[in-house]
């Protein structure tokens, strides 16, 4: 239930965010008069009075298109300033993505995040965690050149984890560990002692950087999940192959920081004991 505000105290609301708006546009008192149709007086007036008095919904709403913003947002009505029509355009957006992490655009969603906790269920494993080799071997098929871009990128992302305030969580199906260290399904044809170097490096990177850092493996049997990031709560990307279908929406945010929440709740193998496991798959890889 929304609670309800004082008459003066959303007056004097109304007055704050007026003249934020102004400063925002490069207007100001004349011009938005201009673009309104009243006399400058009515708007000064109007930032002016310290009273409770309220002005119409007609020169709300003039003053709301005049300056870009919503009258909700001006009324108190809401904490967003953009219009219902700019909330809608950029609840839902679909974006261009890359095959690997080249794309300046996740790195851009990860720098907007910044302080707040990052839930992560990658396709694969973690490109920023994977080992040059690994690397080399899953993109220079189609890469060619630009493998080194995709090598440098994912360097980028672990040295920025590093250094960033923000939480790192990241879920992953049991299958997907295990098809690694066995070198069958997507990994067949990875050599056994690239293989073990990258278990190694995977079961240090995720005992160091504990807990900033956190992996947890879930059965796939049990539960699905799409790859998918949380950027706080902020922003919900779905990875489709081709594009991002980012949601900026709150409602949609929250929704899939429940699943992600979920599947760290489920998880067969939890961050702490995750370096364990994986270095008891290490000591199982032949070769």
């Amino acid at each position: 239930m929304s609670k309800i505000i004082d008459k003066r105290v959303r007056a004097d609301l109304l007055r704050k965010r007026l003249t934020e708006a102004m400063q925002r546009a490069g207007s100001n008192q004349t011009a938005l008069a201009r673009a309104v149709g009243v006399d400058r007086s009515t708007i000064s007036q109007l930032l002016k009075d310290t009273g409770a008095r309220l002005p119409n919904a007609q020169l709300v709403g003039s003053c709301a298109q005049a300056l870009g913003v919503s009258s909700d947002w001006l009324l108190g009505l809401s904490d967003r300033p953009e219009s219902a029509a700019d909330l809608l355009a950029t609840s839902l957006t679909l974006t261009e993505a890359p095959r690997a992490l080249v794309d300046e655009q996740i790195f851009r969603w990860h720098r907007e995040a910044e302080g707040y906790k990052i839930r992560h269920v990658p396709a694969a494993l973690p490109d920023m965690l994977k080992t040059r080799s690994v690397l080399e071997w899953e993109y220079g098929p189609h890469l060619g050149r630009t493998t080194e871009q995709a090598i440098n990128a994912s360097e980028d992302r672990l040295d920025w984890m590093r250094a960033s305030k923000s939480d790192y969580e990241i879920a992953l199906p049991l299958y997907e560990v295990e098809s690694f260290a066995e070198g069958v399904g997507y990994y067949a044809g990875i050599p056994a002692d690239i293989r073990r170097v990258q278990l190694a490096q995977l079961a240090d990177l995720s005992a160091t950087l504990y807990p900033r850092l956190r992996i947890y493996l879930f059965d796939a049997r049990r539960l699905y999940s799409a790859p998918v990031t949380v950027f706080g709560p902020l922003l919900a990307v779905l990875y489709m192959g081709r594009n991002y279908l980012a949601f900026r929406d709150t409602e949609r945010v929250t929704a899939i920081t429940r699943h992600f929440d979920h599947l760290v709740k489920e998880a067969s193998i939890t961050a702490r004991a995750l370096p364990d496991h994986v270095r008891a798959l290490e000591a199982k890889v032949r070769g």
